[in-house]
């Protein structure tokens, strides 16, 4: 019976489901409401709670440890079990352990990845640079570092809010009141909900003379003190002044981190001893590897790591004749040793979410520090106040002792004691306690009279505090000092190389096969690179109207060619960056194709090939400079070379000279010299603006010099001179043949 009882109750069960006071497993609902009842409190949790940074500088998982370990006295005392701290934070932060323990290592000076790290760590908290895991939190120890003293400084003293925490059982701030921009020296990287945050720190001594600078001058230049972001992983940045400009307007950008390394001759390896900070020891191995198996590192017989106590330390064992320099601007284009740092300044700004740029940083930080040095000021100037009220009802005892003893002691009833006073002596009530606490003994007038003495004093530093809060250039005087402070008891020297001229800096492409080809320029400014084969097909060169051959050479497909301008710079690139074409064509335009200057033309081409022999720059003024080929090699292989020579006079002629020889100068009036190039000195100094090699008079200028055995000069000797500079001889009509062409025009 009882059986059958319980199969009709499923039964009914079944077919109703609100039988019995049970309701409807599954209820209809628009996506749109739901999204918005269920995942748009998520996000914004999310966005506000968790993921990006205040003005402080820090995240709230941030706040929530750095607070808890400040109120276990962990920022004077010694260190204590990291567990320990985890446990205490777990007051405020519900999060779980594990992900406690995490954020605490990322602010730990074991794992490096602050400038100034704000937990003193003992134990292995792994390293920012690498992938291995770190200790449990029962190995580790920690306390706070020195410069969090300017984290909580005066956090008693009414500078911020405090909030209750997750269960309403105890108080937390909701910020930090830090003496310094923290939110520009402390990195910082978050992702939210259709957002994310990443803030690169600064060296922390510009930050505060940057600082310093914006509150006197809120319109001072940024770029004169904040030079630009410091990694405490060091390396170099490629420091392209427009795109970090960019980056300290709109808060947005890219910047671009490079390796540090060393040769070491002896051994044939190369060391690298820094890295980009936005990358990883195992990530830069694991492509290394990869390259090396396609075959496209062969110059490498093995890399490992070798990092020890001593700091990071990547070696690359090299094949014999391998090229150090070649080989890592190899490695930078093909690996992370060389990478791109983006920068997306999204902090919350009252609560909302806003992109920065570094002057806004500045300008919100500096508003709401001014905001907390006035709430510490009025703290302090109140409970001053309070004292002299105190002081001034012990004033009103002063005049009659006795008579305050008299009223204490005829007072029948405890309760009344202090009514009786506020009426002997016309006192109110506080004053009242205060006098009716005082011990036995301190009831003399030697007391009471040094403690009245201190009216005059405290008045004194309450005018003073009043005058500050209505003057906003001295509240401005006071964070000028903490910055000064913090400056010289912390700041450290950059760690990040700066490397100017970033946008020159480049990378040359894999080496191609090597072939014979031969290239042409012409008077236009038009390049080929032509093939054996192709000329032998058709040579009948094509240029436009008007334009003509200005120069050719036989080289290799892979060759390094200058080209230099009449703007005083040269252009420096691979031949294998040019495409082999026709003789019928018209060619790559060099102006454009090397993105020159705007009316900047070639005049000159030179194969450089190993840097040997000289160039002779001859200029309208009479003068020329014999200038080291050598002068022109860069080890970082930029391309293009400002002050190639010298800009004070028109240049007429370059010639390369690969051995002294006699060169014949012309000059418009006309007058010619023939001089062998050994009489000038070759200089290091691309831009020297060289000796005087033929004089000149007024109203004439040098033409053109050419070598003498392009020359259609029949007497040579008539022209020759053993000294500079000189004069010359009259240009005799036998002797001009042909009109020789310039090689510039």
């Amino acid at each position: 019976m009882a059986k059958k009882k319980d199969s009709e109750k499923t039964a009914a069960r079944t077919e109703n489901p609100n039988v019995f006071g049970l309701r409807a497993a599954v209820v209809e609902q628009p996506i749109t409401q739901a999204l918005e009842e269920n995942y748009m409190p998520y996000a914004v949790s999310v966005i506000v709670s968790r993921a990006i940074p205040e003005i402080d500088g820090f995240k709230p998982s941030h706040r929530k440890i750095l607070y808890t370990m400040y109120k276990m006295g962990l920022l004077t005392g010694g260190r204590t079990k990291s567990a320990n701290i985890v446990g205490q934070t777990m007051r405020l932060n519900p999060h779980g352990d594990a992900a406690i323990y995490d954020t605490m290592v990322r602010l730990s000076r074991g794992y490096g990845a602050l400038l100034h790290p704000f937990i003193d760590s003992k134990g292995n908290f792994g390293k920012v640079y690498s992938a291995t895991a770190y200790a449990a939190a029962r190995y580790t120890e920690a306390k706070l570092a020195p410069i969090c003293a300017e984290l909580f400084r005066d956090i008693d003293h009414d500078t911020v809010d405090f909030v209750d925490n997750y269960d309403n059982t105890m108080k937390e701030p909701s910020l930090l009141p830090t003496t310094f921009p923290n939110i520009l020296v402390s990195a910082n990287q978050g992702i939210a909900v259709g957002m994310a945050s990443q803030l690169c720190g600064f060296n922390l001594g510009e930050v505060c003379r940057t600082t310093a600078a914006y509150l006197k001058n809120p319109d001072c230049d940024l770029s004169e003190t904040l030079l630009a972001p410091d990694f405490p992983t060091g390396g170099e940045i490629l420091c392209d002044a427009s795109n970090l400009e960019e980056v300290y307007r709109t808060g947005r950008g890219g910047l671009r981190l490079r390796a540090r390394w060393r040769h070491v001759k002896e051994q044939n390896l190369i060391e690298v001893y820094e890295i980009p900070y936005c990358t990883t020891v195992e990530v830069i191995l694991d492509k290394v590897r990869e390259l090396i198996r396609a075959g496209k590192l062969k110059e490498i017989s093995d890399m490992r790591d070798e990092t020890d106590k001593e700091g990071l330390k990547l070696t690359i064992d090299l094949k014999r004749g391998v090229d150090p320099e070649k080989l890592m601007q190899k490695l930078f284009r093909l690996t992370p040793l060389q990478d791109t740092l983006s920068c997306n300044f999204n902090v919350l700004i009252g609560g909302m979410p806003r992109v920065c740029g570094v002057r806004e940083l500045l300008e919100e930080w500096t508003a709401w520090r001014i905001e907390s040095v006035r709430r510490r000021i009025y703290f302090v100037m109140q409970q001053k106040k309070d004292k002299l009220h105190l002081l001034k009802g012990l004033k009103r005892i002063l005049l009659d002792i006795d008579k305050a003893i008299a009223i204490i002691r005829e007072t029948e009833r405890d309760a009344d004691v202090v009514p009786n006073l506020m009426i002997g002596f016309g006192i109110d009530q506080v004053q009242s306690e205060y006098v009716a606490e005082i011990k036995l003994r301190n009831i003399n007038k030697e007391y009471i009279l040094r403690r009245v003495e201190e009216v005059g004093t405290l008045q004194d530093e309450i005018d003073d505090l009043e005058d500050i809060l209505a003057k906003p250039q001295r509240v401005r005087k006071i964070i000028i000092g903490e910055l000064e402070k913090v400056e010289h008891d912390y700041a450290e020297p950059r760690r990040t190389q700066i490397v100017y001229g970033a946008q020159e800096l480049d990378v040359e492409e894999e080496e191609a096969d090597e072939y014979p080809v031969h290239v042409f320029l012409s008077n236009g400014g038009y390049f080929k690179k032509i093939t054996p084969a192709s000329l032998r097909m058709s040579s009948e060169q094509r240029f436009k109207e008007s334009d003509a051959l200005h120069q050719t050479f036989e080289t290799t497909s892979n060759a390094e060619v200058m080209f230099f301008t009449d703007r005083a710079q040269v252009y420096k690139c691979r031949l294998s960056e040019f495409d082999d074409t026709k003789a019928s064509a018209m060619g790559d335009y060099l102006p454009a194709k090397l993105k020159m200057d705007e009316g900047e033309s070639v005049v000159y081409m030179v194969l450089p090939g190993d840097y040997s022999g000289n160039l002779l720059f001859v200029f309208e003024n009479g003068k020329a400079a014999k200038v080291e080929l050598s002068s022109f090699r860069t080890t970082s292989n930029r391309r293009r070379l400002t002050g190639a020579y010298s800009d004070k006079s028109p240049l007429r002629t370059i010639l390369r000279l690969d051995e002294d020889c006699e060169i014949a100068v012309y000059s418009t009036e006309p007058r010619a010299i023939i001089f062998n190039t050994a009489l000038l000195a070759a200089k290091t100094t691309r831009a020297t603006q060289g000796v005087n090699v033929l004089t000149l008079k007024k109203k004439f200028v040098l033409d053109r010099a050419v070598r003498v055995d392009e020359a259609s000069i029949v007497s040579a000797a008539r022209y020759r001179v053993r000294s500079l500079p000189a004069a010359g001889a009259v240009f005799l009509a036998e002797d001009r043949g042909e009109q020789q062409i310039s090689l510039i025009d």
